[in-house]
């Protein structure tokens, strides 16, 4: 008898509290209850932002300080994909792959969808209003509107006083 292939699971992540949050609320729901035997092939994705994008229109100089920024990013991804292991193996979920991609994350979030044939993309929401996600962009929007697969956005609840 054959095993049956499991369906693919992408969770994005990045060095805010909100996708770490999104993160462990994924594990509790979707692995942890079965250990050994979860539902998903688990795939964190982290998207390193590419140097020359970090720098900008920084001038003459930015050549020079391209390296220390290449360097600072690597190690924001390193910590990154480090935080989001010690998560996973807290949970005692072990069977993960984690991937560092360079580029903006609206994009790697949606190729991470298509290389993976993933049936669910996971990000979380920094809860931005209207205003501030049209200034800034917004990774969850994006992908609601452009990954091929189901796209939960998981929110922190906000503290009642």
């Amino acid at each position: 008898m054959a095993t049956e292939e499991k369906s693919v699971m992408v969770v994005g992540v990045d060095d805010s509290e909100h996708s770490f949050y999104a993160l462990q609320w994924t594990l509790d729901h979707f692995f942890a209850p079965f250990p050994g035997t979860a539902p998903f092939k688990l795939v964190i994705v982290h998207a390193k932002p590419s140097p020359t994008t970090a720098i900008g229109l920084a001038g003459p100089g930015a050549a020079d300080v391209l390296p220390y920024v290449e360097a600072d990013l690597k190690k924001i991804a390193g910590r990154v994909v480090g935080k989001a292991h010690e998560i996973c193996a807290s949970k005692s979920v072990t069977d993960v792959i984690l991937e560092v991609v360079e580029g903006d994350a609206r994009n790697v979030m949606c190729e991470a969808v298509e290389k993976h044939h993933a049936s669910i993309l996971v990000v979380g929401s920094h809860g931005y209003g209207a205003i501030k996600r049209a200034v800034l962009g917004s990774v969850s929007d994006y992908c609601a509107h452009h990954a091929h697969c189901t796209v939960m956005i998981v929110k922190k609840p906000k503290i009642k006083h």
